[in-house]
C-alpha cells in the first residue's frame, strides 16, 4: 500500500464510532453489534454516494477471482461497496484473494469483512489490522454492568433519559439475550415520551420482571420468605429453571459482599469493584439490615443450592426453595 494510504491502526472500535474506510473488519461473535456496525457503514456509503453498488459474498462459498471482478473500475464511475459475510468460515480462495487485495486497495471501493469469531483466516485478520484499517470489536456483552451501559447508550443516542432503576429493571427482565434487550429498548423509545421510569418498565414487562431470578433474590434479600417462594414457584411454572435463579441469588450476594468489604476503607472506587454506581448504592441500602454473619450464612446456602441444582441433589427446585428460606432468615442476624 502506498504511504499516503496507510493510517494508524485503530483496533477495538465500537460499532457506533467506526467510520467508513477502504477496508473495515467487523470482528466478534455478538451478532447484534456486528449487524449494527455493517448497517452503519452501509448507511455511510449510501450517504457519500447514493448510487453506490452494494455486493455481498458469503466467504465460505467464495470462488477465486470474485473480489477482483467486483472491485474492478466501473464503466459508470459509481462507487462500490463489498460486504463479505461469514469470514470465520472463509474459503482458501478468499483468504488468498483477500491478502492480494490488501496489497493494492482501490480508491473507489469499500470492503467490509465480517468475521464472527474463531481463528480461521487469522493471517488475513492480522494483515487488515497491521495495515491500519479500522477493526470493529463486537465481543459478547455478558455482564449486567455492560448491558446497562448498552441501554443507557441507546437512550443517549435517542436524546432520551432513563432512570437508573428503570435500566436495572429492563436488564433484569430482558437482558438474557442482547437482541431481546435491544428490542425492548427500541419499544420503550418508540412507545413512550419523556423520562422512562422503573414504573414504565413494569407496565411493559412487569410479568416478566416478577418471574425472574432477580425478583426472587430481591425478595429473599429483603427478608420476605413468602414472597420469595411464591415468585420462585411462579418463575419455575413459567419456564425459568433453578440454575438461573441460583445464579441471580449468587450475583446479588456477591455484589453485597464486595460492597460490604469496603466498609471502613477509604479511597475505594466504584471501578475497582467492577460494579455500576447504582449497584453499589442499592447494595449499601440492602446491607443496612445485614450482619457479616448473616451474609456469610446466606452465601453458604447459595453455594449448597448451586451444588444441588447441578447434579448433587434429587430435587433442584426444593433445593432453591430451601436456600431462599435460609437467605430470608439470615437477614438481620
Amino acid at each position: 500500500m502506498p504511504p499516503s494510504r496507510r493510517r494508524s491502526s485503530a483496533p477495538g472500535l465500537t460499532w457506533d464510532r467506526v467510520e467508513l474506510a477502504p477496508v473495515v473488519l467487523v470482528r466478534g461473535s455478538e451478532g447484534l453489534l456486528a449487524d449494527r456496525a455493517v448497517t452503519r457503514l452501509l448507511d455511510q456509503a449510501r450517504t457519500r454516494d447514493p448510487g453506490v453498488e452494494v455486493t455481498r459474498f458469503e466467504a465460505a462459498a467464495y470462488e477465486s477471482g470474485q473480489l477482483e471482478m467486483v472491485a474492478s473500475p466501473s464503466l459508470f464511475g459509481e462507487r462500490r461497496c463489498v460486504v463479505v459475510d461469514g469470514a470465520e468460515a472463509m474459503s482458501e480462495a478468499f483468504l488468498t484473494d483477500g491478502l492480494t487485495y490488501l496489497q493494492a486497495v482501490p480508491d473507489d471501493v469499500w470492503l467490509i469483512i465480517r468475521h464472527n469469531g474463531g481463528t480461521r483466516g487469522k493471517k488475513l485478520l492480522d494483515a487488515v489490522a497491521a495495515e491500519g484499517h479500522p477493526v470493529v470489536a463486537c465481543d459478547p456483552i455478558k455482564r449486567d454492568n455492560d448491558k446497562a451501559d448498552f441501554v443507557r447508550a441507546d437512550f443517549s443516542r435517542a436524546r432520551r433519559r432513563i432512570e437508573p432503576d428503570a435500566v436495572q429493571a429492563l436488564v433484569e427482565a430482558t437482558g438474557a439475550d442482547l437482541r431481546e434487550l435491544a428490542s425492548a429498548t427500541d419499544q420503550l423509545l418508540s412507545d413512550t415520551t419523556g423520562t422512562v421510569t422503573a414504573e414504565t418498565v413494569r407496565q411493559y414487562y412487569g410479568g416478566r420482571v416478577e418471574a425472574t431470578g432477580f425478583a426472587v433474590a430481591d425478595a429473599a434479600i429483603a427478608g420476605n420468605p413468602g414472597e420469595a417462594v411464591a415468585l420462585l414457584r411462579h418463575a419455575v411454572a413459567t419456564g425459568t429453571g433453578p440454575v438461573p435463579v441460583v445464579a441471580a441469588l449468587a450475583l446479588k450476594l456477591r455484589t453485597m459482599a464486595k460492597v460490604a468489604a469496603t466498609r471502613g476503607r477509604s479511597g475505594v472506587s466504584v471501578g475497582e469493584l467492577g460494579l455500576a454506581p447504582w449497584q453499589v448504592d442499592r447494595a449499601r441500602r440492602e446491607l443496612g439490615s445485614w450482619t457479616p454473619e448473616g451474609l456469610a450464612d446466606a452465601i453458604t446456602a447459595v453455594a449448597a443450592a448451586d451444588a444441588e441444582v447441578k447434579g448433587q441433589g434429587r430435587d433442584p427446585v426444593f433445593a432453591v426453595e430451601r436456600a431462599v428460606l435460609r437467605i430470608a432468615a439470615a437477614r438481620g442476624r
